[in-house]
């Protein structure tokens, strides 16, 4: 599994947005994926901050296409 575009990484972020235990919150939780796929949600984690540090999206923007607004 490769992950190198800011889709790519959008669309595996997505598989590990769940519930808070707090009324209506999301959050993305790690600990649903196996050891093996770990690599690959930290590689899109860092290309969906890159995307945010080098401003091509604010934070809001990647909640909203994450889900977790």
């Amino acid at each position: 599994m490769e992950i190198n575009t800011f889709d790519e990484a959008v669309t595996l972020l997505k598989k590990i947005v769940k519930f808070s235990h707090l009324d209506g919150q999301k959050h993305m939780d790690l600990t649903v994926c196996t050891a093996e796929e770990r690599p690959y949600y930290e590689r899109a984690l860092m290309i969906i901050r890159a995307q945010v540090a080098q401003g091509h999206m604010t934070d809001a923007q990647v909640k909203e296409k994450l889900g977790l607004v």
